[in-house]
This record gives structure tokens, C-alpha cells and sequence, in this order.
């Protein structure tokens, strides 16, 4: 007799800690370019605007190729898929200590993206594999918990990393892509010595456990409709596209958050180690919010609100810290607005596993994902025009709390989708 709360714990120890600590590589690696930019800037000649554009352009390489890259998953595998994900963009981080150029940073941000794509969606999708849906949202709120643990410790490290200028000949922004790329290129080997495909091939499952798992899911799976694994039917499914659209406001509000509140801080007139220290607060927060929001919506069929109540929430608080002056209260707004933030989005990736399945999965994820993270150029090119314009680090969180509140409705207009289409 399989038990299955032994079961799902077993694969949540096996799977999740090794796929979260591959994310909080992946996450330092990304937001490392905040940190080099209070550097980076002046080494290179750039301005604010320039540099944005330069840092955005990892999203657009990341767009291109983000479906293509989850359906190379689906057929080859996650343990080589992954082992290649992460090993091209660790050597990619690397290069990026040597830039000489504003053009070469552009092309190099640009295959930076180009490696990345499909590690998020990626995991999603293996997610889909290894769980049962009631599971999801707890699976993925643990898994972005890292997120939030990547920026509590990118911030320190970055400040600190900047602070070792002129080691060794070295500028500090060189350390941060150097110190940050080494360890990408040492878990892509690991990865593919470490981790399992599928439950089938999984040799810490015995016989009964894959049975029991193969059949959960089959019996969660048989009543989608007949096109729900197919790619290409995904990508053009209503859903996937309206759920592509809403999703877009989430990274935009994170990106231009967590890409500016190191300058924030560093306005409060602090040094380089601690900014990066009174940067790990948000993060704390982000990370509690990420386990007890995506909990309490497993236990319900209704998973809308649990998705927009904190979005509102995060637009409210964004908006606040726009008008309020006092720094302290300023960033207690912004810890909570990040919450808000993230905390919904494991319950927003937990849905399109209740209507897609197989390659569909796979392609609907991942066509989600690289829409949605165009938010991230938007923000990283609309964000520095704002405050080269107004000449304030603040007056972008009013566009960055319009984007969140917008998002949070159309999630409303999702979820009545979904509930409309289980009802017929």
C-alpha cells in the first residue's frame, strides 16, 4: 500500500531542494547586472537608458527561443536539456567580465537570454510530471522561494563583490560576473549526473510508487480535452494567450522593482556591502509570502483570489511609495509590495497544468512565461526612461503599480474562463 503523503514527500525532498538551488543560481546570475550596473555605467560610457537597453536585451533573446527550448525538454529530457541550459549561460556570465564595449554587452546580454530560455517553464512543466495538481501550487511556491533567497544573498554578495574593485587588476563589476558564472557551469555537470527524467526512470521510487503516481496523474489528465497535449494547439488556445498577456504585468512589476532598489537604497546614502544587506529584507518577506500564499490556495478549488488579492496589494503599496517621502516607510512599502508581488504567481502557474498536458504543457508554459517576461524589457528600458526624465527613483513605481493592478484584473477575467469551461 503506496502512502501518498510519504510518496510526495519523498520526490519534494529528492526533487525540490536540487531544482531550487539550480534557481537561486539562475536568479543571482540574472540580477547580477543590477549590482555591476553602479559600476558598469561609468566604465563603459553608458547611460542609464543605454545600460537598461543593454540589460533588456537578455529578454528578447529570452522570448525567441523559449518554446522551442521547453519542446527540446520535453524530447530530450530534462537532465541533458538542463545540464546545457545551464552550462552555456554560466560560460556566457563569464564572458560578460571581459566586456570592452557597449556592443558587446548588448550581444552578449542577448545570448545570455538565448541560454536561459526554457529553465523556468521547464521546471514548471517537470513539475507537471512528478505531481498531482493539488500539489502544484505548494511545489512551485517552494521552488520560487529560492527566488527570494537569491536576492536576500545576491544583495550582500553583490555589495561585497563590487567592494573587491581592484583586486587581483579586476574591476568590482567583473567580480560579480565572474563569481556568479563560475558556479552555473559546476551545477549544469551536477545536474546531469543527479537528476531523474520522469518518475519512470527514477530509481529512488520503487514499482508501487511509480504505479501509484503514473495513475494519479492519468486519472487527473483523462478528462482534459483532446488537444491538451498537443504543442501547437497551446499555443493558440485562448487561454494560453490571455494567460500570456496577464502574466506580462507580474515580471514587469518584480524586474522594475528588483532592478532599481538598489539605487533606491543607495540614495539613502549607505556603502556598496550595505545596501546589499539592507536589500535581503524584501526578499525574507517575499519568501514567507511565497509559502503561505500558494498553501492556503491548494486547499481550495477557487484559486483566483489568492492570485489578485496580492497583486492589489502590491499595486496599492507601489503606488504609496511613490507619494511617501518618509525613507524608512518608503521601503516597509516596498518589502510589501514585492510580497505582493510574488506571492501569487505559484498559484497563477499551478493552472495551465489543470487544462494542458505532454508537449502542450511544455510549449502553453513556456509560450506564458516568454510573453509574460517581456515585462522584464519593459521594465528595464520604461523604468530608466522615467527616471532619467523626472529625475526621481520613485516616480516609476506609479507606472510599475498601474502594470500590477491591470494584471490582477485580467487574472480575474482567467479565472472565469477556467471555471466557465469546467461547468460545461
Amino acid at each position: 500500500m503506496v502512502s501518498e503523503k510519504s510518496l510526495i514527500a519523498k520526490i519534494t525532498w529528492r526533487l525540490m531542494p536540487f531544482l531550487g538551488l539550480l534557481y537561486l543560481i539562475a536568479y543571482i546570475d540574472r540580477q547580477n547586472v543590477s549590482y555591476a550596473k553602479l559600476q558598469m555605467v561609468d566604465a563603459l560610457g553608458l547611460s542609464e537608458y543605454a545600460y537598461g537597453l543593454g540589460a533588456s536585451l537578455f529578454f528578447v533573446g529570452y522570448f525567441l527561443f523559449e518554446v522551442p527550448s521547453n519542446l527540446f525538454l520535453n524530447r530530450f529530457g530534462a537532465r541533458v536539456w538542463f545540464t546545457r541550459i545551464m552550462v552555456t549561460w554560466g560560460l556566457i556570465t563569464i564572458a560578460l567580465a571581459f566586456t570592452q564595449s557597449p556592443t558587446m554587452f548588448y550581444i552578449l546580454r542577448f545570448l545570455l537570454g538565448v541560454a536561459e530560455a526554457g529553465f523556468f517553464p521547464g521546471v514548471l512543466y517537470l513539475l507537471t510530471l512528478w505531481f498531482p495538481k493539488d500539489y502544484r501550487g505548494r511545489m512551485v511556491g517552494l521552488f520560487m522561494i529560492f527566488s527570494a533567497f537569491a536576492n536576500a544573498l545576491g544583495a550582500p554578495l553583490g555589495g561585497m563583490l563590487l567592494d573587491l574593485d581592484g583586486v587581483l587588476g579586476l574591476a568590482g563589476w567583473e567580480w560579480v560576473f565572474l563569481a556568479t558564472g563560475i558556479p552555473a557551469v559546476i551545477a549544469g555537470i551536477a545536474t546531469f549526473l543527479y537528476l531523474d527524467d520522469t518518475p519512470q526512470s527514477a530509481k529512488f521510487l520503487n514499482d508501487a510508487e511509480k504505479q501509484w503516481l503514473a495513475d494519479r496523474l492519468a486519472q487527473e489528465n483523462a478528462g482534459m480535452d483532446e488537444h491538451a497535449d498537443n504543442g501547437f494547439k497551446a499555443l493558440i488556445n485562448p487561454r494560453v494567450l490571455l494567460m500570456s498577456l496577464c502574466y506580462i504585468g507580474f515580471p514587469l512589476a518584480a524586474y522594475g522593482l528588483s532592478y532599481w532598489l538598489p539605487t533606491i537604497v543607495q540614495g539613502f546614502g549607505v556603502s556598496n556591502t550595505m545596501n546589499g544587506v539592507i536589500n535581503i529584507i524584501p526578499w525574507l518577506i517575499v519568501a514567507l509570502a511565497l509559502w503561505i500564499i500558494p498553501s492556503a490556495a491548494d486547499k481550495t478549488e477557487n484559486k483566483t483570489p489568492y492570485i489578485v488579492g496580492p497583486a492589489f496589494i502590491g499595486a496599492i503599496c507601489l503606488a504609496l511609495s511613490a507619494v511617501i517621502s518618509a525613507p524608512i516607510l518608503q521601503f516597509a512599502l516596498l518589502c510589501i509590495a514585492a510580497a505582493g508581488i510574488f506571492a501569487g504567481q505559484p498559484v497563477f502557474w499551478s493552472l495551465p497544468g489543470r487544462f494542458l498536458k505532454g508537449a502542450g504543457a511544455a510549449a502553453g508554459i513556456a509560450a506564458i512565461n516568454s510573453v509574460g517576461n517581456l515585462g522584464g524589457f519593459i521594465a528595464q528600458n520604461v523604468v530608466p526612461w522615467i527616471k532619467d526624465s523626472t529625475g526621481s527613483t520613485i516616480a516609476p513605481m506609479f507606472f510599475l503599480s498601474v502594470c500590477l493592478a491591470l494584471a490582477g484584473v485580467l487574472v480575474i477575467i482567467v479565472g472565469r474562463m477556467l471555471s466557465e469551461r469546467k461547468a460545461g
